[in-house]
């Protein structure tokens, strides 16, 4: 399986389903604050198969209507979610 290509998608489908939203609507939403993305690139962020750029989540966080530390990992879990994505290597983490 290929390495997870971000770290905002379960949050963004976590998100989208507490609000009622289906991933179309989401879609919607962002074409309406200018980003021309379809329901196919929606899933693939949610299911961490596409990369998300900073700019994106901004549009994503508004067309949410949450603000966009809300996408990303709770503080409690950031060690564990760097580590998973960067390698257990990584000794600066710990500090």
């Amino acid at each position: 399986m290929a390495a997870s290509q971000n770290i905002v998608g379960t949050k963004i489908r976590a998100i989208r389903r507490e609000k009622g939203l289906t991933q179309a609507m989401l879609a919607a939403r962002c074409g309406i604050l200018g980003w021309d993305i379809g329901e196919n690139t929606i899933t693939k962020i949610e299911t961490n198969v596409r990369c998300v750029v900073d700019a994106e989540i901004l549009c994503l966080a508004s067309a949410l209507d949450v603000q966009p530390v809300n996408l990303l990992p709770e503080p409690d879990k950031l060690k564990a979610v760097m580590k998973s994505y960067f390698g257990s290597s990584s000794s600066q983490i710990d500090r």
